[in-house]
């Protein structure tokens, strides 16, 4: 059994990650969805959200619980970046799906071409006729996304990540845009995204679709995530 924490991206709450958390709790794992503060059912909550809030957000999610596995999608990575510091030796494992484990100084904005509106960034159309590859397997399903997704607070975005070393447990990556081999060879070639990663103690998965695999490829999400802990990195 595992204990999961399963952390969105930008404007999702948990209630994106449903059609992967059901099938982790029928294998028997523990599973923790989290809503960051300002998005989903926490809207109310915007003015006030930063990076180190949404970090502080992971945390409390962890309640009193050891052997901890963060699972963060995209944005999700920087407070779960952040949240395995204060957690310190309660992490067993983290999965960065479409995300990595990004270095001191990084803010969401260096890689995402978002723009503030009112304080916020609006969520995009998630029709795959807008870019087959990024809303790759999102057809019949953009509609009902857009319907629940919510404006992400700007806050939290521009901020810079703070960290006080390089410490990772185990770390996987889940690539869906990208293959495994041209992950490895940014990896290879310092790419900034990837710096924090200890490469001795890691491990990358192809899951090919587009860049949210758990609405594209929720089973074989489930599937993988799962299956992590039958062999150490």
């Amino acid at each position: 059994m595992t204990n999961f924490i399963l952390v969105p991206g930008m404007w999702l709450g948990a209630w994106a990650w449903d059609a992967v958390a059901q099938p982790l709790r029928g294998a028997g794992h523990d599973v923790t969805a989290v809503t960051l503060g300002g998005l989903a059912e926490r809207a109310a909550e915007a003015g006030e959200a930063t990076l180190d809030s949404h970090i502080a957000d992971v945390v409390a999610a962890a309640g009193g619980r050891d052997e901890l596995t963060l699972v963060a999608h995209s944005y999700g990575g920087l407070p779960v970046r952040g949240a395995v510091e204060r957690l310190a030796g309660r992490v067993a494992r983290v999965v960065y799906v479409e995300s990595g484990p990004v270095p001191d100084g990084t803010a969401q904005a260096d890689f995402t071409p978002a723009r503030e509106g009112d304080g916020e960034v609006p969520p995009p159309s998630f029709d795959p006729a807008d870019d087959p590859a990024l809303f790759a397997g999102l057809a019949g399903r953009s509609a009902w996304i857009r319907e629940r997704a919510t404006p992400h607070p700007w806050a939290a975005v521009a901020a810079p990540l703070r960290l006080r070393g390089p410490e990772q447990p185990p770390t996987e990556l889940v690539c869906c845009m990208f293959t495994k081999e041209s992950v490895e060879g940014m990896i290879a070639g310092d790419h900034p995204f990837f710096a924090g990663l200890d490469r001795r103690d890691y491990r990358v998965h192809e899951l090919p679709t587009g860049h949210w695999p758990m609405f594209s490829r929720p089973a074989d999400l489930a599937a993988l995530l799962g299956g992590l802990g039958q062999a150490a990195p």
